[in-house]
């Protein structure tokens, strides 16, 4: 694919920027930056970190928007945006301090029904819709998946729409990826048309990233109606995923507020990530920004112990409930509602708290084989250095 660049502010001039609306949001994709010699042309790399982007990016792909790569602030080495979305080394480490790590932290592969369909629990089904993302965010939990090709993805939606249907347990689809939304609007038709007769489905969700990375994406009239029109039949949710409060710009607001103008409620699934927003302060801005916008703070994942992401990102537990609990006394109660959640490949798993070293968790959902540990309460004896379920002693109630 030939790219084609615009002008754009060179390193360390970050004052007029391009301006976002009125742009085709299909052909600025053609100036995402996907290679090294793309990623100098704006921010300075070293020799050392050029020869580790190259290596990175032959196992995990790089894919940054333009306009997502004008809010790093090309001054600070350290700066959150460029961590979210530029390569490192750090991604080169397959072990560490932090523990064992994996390609599928979420089981994915034991729930997968073909076509794209995973059906982990029984009340919803995922829909691995598409591969592709406008960004390739560096701490992605299906980092072996997204931009590669792969077979987990959907090849026929009539197919996996029937599937659906004929299981009358599920309540709920989410649509995922990848980023649904970066698919054609026809596209994105023809897939919730499927679902829209279907008596037992209750609500649809299609989670992007698109409202944070990409927003021009909203600014297709022709997708919005149409999501108006599918959300008059069927309730229609967009999860997002807001991580810093650096991404709540005015653009993003805009994205946001053209979904919420009909009706579409949005709701944010964030992780807690070393380096990014690990600390009290930024979680009170990121939550009270969500909060502002018109977003609701739902999730806040502990990062998974994913292969190349989680010893550079991952916080240990002990330090991250003591800072979620900090954040919550200092937000009001809308602010405040999200879940400090364990993405687990047992079910989801909340962080309720910790007295001592013994971490107090509750399972609220479980796989539909083991639906009977659903709402149980679990105690994990904790250390300075655990991060995941795994890492934790079971203390017997």
């Amino acid at each position: 694919m030939t790219l084609v660049h615009e002008p754009i502010n060179p390193p360390h001039e970050i004052s007029n920027p391009l301006s976002w609306t009125n742009r085709d949001w299909k052909q600025e994709l053609q100036n995402n930056i996907r290679t090294v010699d793309d990623l100098k042309e704006f921010i300075d790399l070293s020799a050392e970190e050029q020869r580790d982007i190259e290596q990175v990016v032959e196992a995990h792909p790089m894919n940054i928007p333009r306009y997502y790569l004008n809010l790093i602030n090309r001054n600070d080495p350290n700066d959150p945006i460029r961590k979210l979305a530029v390569p490192t080394g750090d991604e080169l480490v397959v072990a560490g301090q932090m523990g064992a790590t994996t390609g599928d932290p979420y089981g994915d592969d034991k729930h997968d029904k073909g076509n794209g369909v995973l059906h982990k629990y029984g009340y919803t089904a995922l829909v691995v819709a598409t591969e592709y993302c406008s960004m390739y965010c560096r701490h992605c939990f299906r980092k072996r998946l997204v931009g590669l090709p792969n077979d987990q993805t959907v090849q026929n939606f009539r197919a996996a729409a029937d599937y659906i249907a004929a299981h009358s347990e599920i309540s709920n689809v989410v649509v995922s990826g990848g980023d649904p939304m970066m698919l054609p609007t026809s596209i994105i038709r023809s897939m919730l048309d499927s679902l829209r007769s279907i008596p037992h489905l209750n609500f649809v969700r299609i989670g992007t990233r698109a409202p944070v990375v990409y927003p021009l994406r909203f600014q297709d009239d022709e997708l919005i109606e149409y999501l108006a029109d599918f959300n008059r039949e069927k309730t229609l949710y967009v999860p997002t995923h807001f991580n810093h409060p650096n991404e709540i710009t005015a653009e993003a607001t805009e994205a946001v507020a053209r979904l919420r103008g009909v009706g579409i409620a949005v709701n944010n699934q964030a992780v807690l990530l070393r380096g990014i927003n690990d600390d009290e302060e930024t979680l009170v801005q990121l939550m009270s920004g969500l909060t502002r916008i018109g977003v609701n703070p739902y999730y806040l994942y502990q990062c998974m112990p994913v292969s190349r992401v989680r010893h550079h990102f991952q916080v240990p537990l002990k330090q991250g409930v003591d800072m979620v609990d900090r954040a919550r006394s200092r937000l009001d109660g809308y602010a405040k509602r999200f879940k400090f959640i364990l993405g687990h490949d047992i079910g989801k798993i909340e962080i309720c708290g910790r007295s001592g070293d013994h971490l107090i968790l509750k399972q609220i959902h479980a796989r539909a084989e083991v639906q009977d540990q659903a709402s149980r309460i679990m105690i994990r004896r904790l250390d300075e250095q655990a991060g995941w379920l795994d890492d934790m002693e079971e203390i017997a109630l």
